[in-house]
């Protein structure tokens, strides 16, 4: 089973590579064509789109490999000149990838399809050989004439010998076809610190951000609510109080319309305090919080947490907001019919992934719920990968530091 599930990962890394392939044999199908091109020097007027072209397309398998292990930092935006591109490294190094990628990995992604997808229609060839029209070639690889069921049962060792190959050499596929990648589009050492201080700048920056709108959304919880009802109690019991001399049965009636505001300004209150730091967290822990949460969801939730000790407050803080923003999420516009959120700690990472199988279409640059669940994993300096094909299903997944 573990060798199958290696097997399968490898076809899934396969398959996303022969998209980034593809687009890189577009790419070197370009770069050649403008090569050739500043012979006659239209070329020298189209050099300037190589740059763009050749970051776009690494920036795509940056982040093809970012989601199948550790992130990948861009170098930003392409040098817009001829001469600066191919004086930046980065550059030269994307270069040699896209031709390495283009021919390599594409090559490798076609075998591993070709392995897999002839493994089911060769296994079950005699089965269904006979439903084929006389004039159908025979399948590839296949250097018989089938005329009778023996001929077509040979073809069944053949299938079960490209599922095994597979299984055996399928991971060493995948890695070789992500080792150019690794190798070449990672930025170099001199280069990562300063990206890194970049990337925490603006992580800083989130954060702050992040803290900014969480107070503005607290003023406004406590003015539009607490605060007007508090203004509202003050007021009857003012009423009240004139009315105690004269009328005190409608003095009474007063009293007791204020101490309902009062009630309610206090529930509010207690809804303000429970969103900045809820107390179901520090007396149930990440899994009884999550377990409510999945309770309250409106569709049908499965909690999965398997999270030895305690994280620090802030993280799982950041857990149970992101989980609740996200079941929210579902509730109103999935239309799902299931959710599952599971919770992992390895090392000194917490790993937080929630699935549902709705229509999908999610975007974590679009919408105030995604951004805000970004802004928090961000301040944190962890990770959000979002994957919401149009048709479902999508997933959610966030890795947070959580110490050692």
């Amino acid at each position: 089973m573990a060798r199958a599930r290696a097997a399968l990962d490898a076809l899934e890394h396969l398959i996303g590579g022969l998209g980034t392939a593809l687009l890189a044999f577009v790419a070197v199908v370009w770069i050649v064509l403008v090569a050739l091109l500043c012979v006659t020097g239209v070329g020298l007027l189209l050099a300037r789109t190589v740059p763009r072209l050749l970051r776009s397309v690494a920036e795509r398998e940056r982040g093809r490999l970012s989601r199948w292990g550790p992130e990948i930092i861009g170098p930003g935006p392409a040098p817009s000149g001829v001469r600066a591109a191919l004086a930046d490294t980065a550059v030269r190094r994307e270069l040699g990838w896209v031709f390495v990628h283009a021919t390599l990995g594409l090559f490798l992604s076609v075998a591993g399809a070709t392995l897999t997808l002839n493994t089911v229609p060769y296994v079950t060839y005699p089965l269904w050989w006979r439903l084929l029209p006389p004039d159908e070639p025979q399948p590839s690889f296949v250097f018989w004439d089938v005329t009778d069921d023996s001929g077509a049962l040979l073809v069944v060792p053949l299938g079960v010998a490209m599922g095994v190959a597979f299984l055996v050499v399928g991971p060493g596929m995948a890695r070789l076809q992500a080792w150019p990648g690794r190798r070449l589009l990672a930025p170099p050492a001199d280069m990562d610190l300063s990206l890194r201080i970049a990337e925490l700048s603006a992580t800083r920056a989130a954060a702050l951000d992040a803290h900014a709108t969480e107070l503005r959304r607290i003023e406004r919880s406590l003015h539009d609510g607490a605060q007007n009802r508090l203004v509202g109690v003050t007021m009857m019991i003012g009423v009240a109080r004139r009315a105690l001399a004269r009328d005190p049965a409608s003095a009474d009636a007063a009293l007791e319309r204020a101490q309902d505001a009062a009630e309610q300004a206090l529930a509010e209150l207690r809804t303000v305090v429970r969103s900045i730091l809820p107390h179901v967290l520090a007396d149930r822990g990440l899994a009884g919080a999550l377990a409510g949460l999945a309770a309250d969801c409106g569709v049908p939730c499965t909690v999965d947490v398997d999270v030895p000790g305690r994280c620090a407050a802030s993280v799982e803080s950041t857990a149970y907001f992101v989980t609740a923003e996200a079941l929210t999420n579902i509730s109103k516009h999935s239309r799902a019919r299931q959710a599952t959120v599971t919770v992992r700690r390895e090392g000194a990472r917490l790993f937080l992934r929630i699935e549902d199988d709705g229509v999908g279409g999610a975007d974590v640059h679009q919408g105030s719920g995604l951004a805000g669940i970004r802004g928090r994993v961000e301040a944190h300096d962890g990770r959000l990968t979002l994957t919401s094909p149009r048709g479902g299903p999508t997933t959610l997944q966030v890795e947070l530091p959580c110490g050692s």
